[in-house]
């Protein structure tokens, strides 16, 4: 008589164990750590190249108004296009938010300046706003034709006093 018990099969365990679940997690995690900085900057390149080429191709409209019309148009509000400005003005983009924030405004004999394109209103950072600036002139917010002419307005300056 045999009197051994009978051998249980033992089933191979399946799935992961929480060790290794969190060792993918901190893997995960600090790959998330080194691509976020990474993405930041390139927002960041592609908000100041946008910002860059919106004042160069609103320059060139208003700069194409005064020659046509013997001076530059009345001043308008933020987000407001001004008047006369049609034809191949981007009135879409113009009442738009700009990419670091803010509206577009038209300035006309403000803040010292007979004419300039300005960004109210913008959330970008001082060193942000430097480096739209040296894209475009000189890179010093006080000096040339980009300026901060006070807290809340950036401008590309046309014609100065």
């Amino acid at each position: 008589m045999n009197t051994a018990r009978p051998r249980l099969a033992v089933r191979p365990q399946r799935g992961f164990t929480l060790v290794e679940i969190m060792v993918v997690v901190v893997i995960i995690g600090l790959l998330a750590a080194l691509a976020l900085p990474a993405f930041q900057r390139v927002q960041r390149s592609s908000q100041n190249s946008r910002t860059v080429n919106d004042f160069r191709v609103f320059a060139q409209a208003f700069e194409t108004y005064a020659l046509q019309n013997g001076g530059w148009p009345p001043n308008a509000g933020g987000g407001v296009v001004p008047t006369g400005m049609n034809g191949d003005f981007k009135a879409a983009v113009w009442q738009a938010q700009t990419a670091i924030g803010g509206r577009w405004n038209w300035d006309r004999y403000n803040a010292g300046l007979i004419a300039g394109i300005s960004i109210q209103n913008f959330t970008a950072s001082d060193a942000q706003l430097e480096e739209i600036d040296a894209k475009l002139d000189d890179g010093n917010l006080n000096t040339g034709m980009v300026r901060k002419v006070a807290s809340n307005r950036f401008t590309y300056v046309l014609e100065a006093d």
